[in-house]
């Protein structure tokens, strides 16, 4: 039970009584916009439904499960979603 884009863009759509190409276009904008802010570090809030932030991994020793050996694995970043009260509540009242 999965939903890939062009559903989603056609929910949307038919929801919002606009085209396809339309919901597209903003969708396009709306990961451009997530991509950049994201990438240069700021946290974006949509309040009550997420929240998408940047996070630091220090360097640290790990090994290789191979062959065991001890590697040092550079310092880095993730991402780090977190879901808001509304989106929480959604997905408890459904069973």
């Amino acid at each position: 039970m999965a939903k890939n884009r062009s559903e989603l863009v056609a929910e949307v759509a038919g929801k919002a009584g606009t085209s396809q190409a339309a919901v597209n276009s903003v969708l396009d904008a709306l990961f451009e916009v997530f991509e950049s802010s994201v990438a240069s570090g700021e946290k974006i809030t949509i309040p009550g439904w997420l929240a998408v932030e940047r996070t630091d991994r220090a360097a640290r020793t790990g090994r290789n499960p191979q062959t065991g050996e001890t590697i040092q694995i550079a310092a880095g970043h993730s991402v780090k979603l977190t879901a808001g009260s509304k989106l929480k509540a959604a997905v408890s009242n459904k069973k």
